[in-house]
């Protein structure tokens, strides 16, 4: 993760890799933690949501570990490749960034609970960036699946800027779009719960200290 080649620049249709009309390699059955299909269909009464927060192996442990998940899965989402790789990715012209999956049951975990793990877990302010990981794949990112996901995301966001702003940081730099049009691509089994198969795996995904409050978003959401 740390040593990939580093771009700084989003591509334009034209750099885009111009990937593959199908995967190119299967997603694992079961989560390895969880016990759960990582594939969709889901249950009817789960619903989805989808992160990018810097190098996707910690970013999923933070989300698998939280009660009312029901799997979690990482890909690549918010660029312009189909089906890419993760090489691909790591080179910066396929736009994507490092994502993941989180479907949960609403009835366990609100979608507000998760932003909250979403906006502590990681700094939003880094642009092309996570630490020590430097790249357009570590863009913060939120791909909403409803529009009341879309509009506690955006809430939540401006919530948050006031906190930073408060606390010395910068602006957030967090994009936040329908997922409904960016595909999530999934990573290659390596990649799924690397964490639970590597548990002294690296993990560069660390937050800012800074608090999100959940009752402050759901009163202005």
């Amino acid at each position: 993760m740390l040593f990939s080649h580093h771009k700084k620049q989003l591509p334009t249709a034209e750099e885009a890799l111009r990937g593959r009309p199908e995967p190119a390699f299967d997603v694992p059955d079961r989560h390895t933690v969880l016990g759960n299909p990582l594939a969709d269909p889901y249950p009817e009464h789960l619903e989805t949501a989808d992160f990018g927060m810097g190098c996707f192996w910690g970013a999923e442990r933070i989300f698998w570990q939280r009660e009312g998940v029901w799997t979690t899965l990482v890909g690549y989402q918010g660029g312009r490749t189909p089906n890419p790789t993760y090489e691909e990715v790591c080179s910066g012209r396929t736009g994507h960034t490092e994502a993941v999956r989180v479907v949960f049951d609403p009835a366990k975990v609100g979608y507000g609970q998760l932003l909250k793990l979403f906006w502590e877990s990681h700094d939003p302010t880094q642009g092309f960036r996570q630490g020590n990981d430097v790249g357009t794949q570590y863009r913060s990112a939120v791909y909403t699946h409803t529009p009341a996901q879309q509009k506690e995301a955006e809430a939540s966001r401006e919530s948050y800027q006031r906190m930073l702003a408060a606390s010395g940081y910068g602006d957030i730099t967090t994009e936040i779009l329908p997922a409904e049009d960016l595909p999530f691509y999934p990573a290659e089994a390596a990649h799924q719960q690397y964490l639970d198969k590597n548990p002294a795996g690296y993990c560069g995904i660390g937050g800012t200290g800074v608090s999100c409050p959940v009752g402050v978003v759901r009163a202005e959401g």
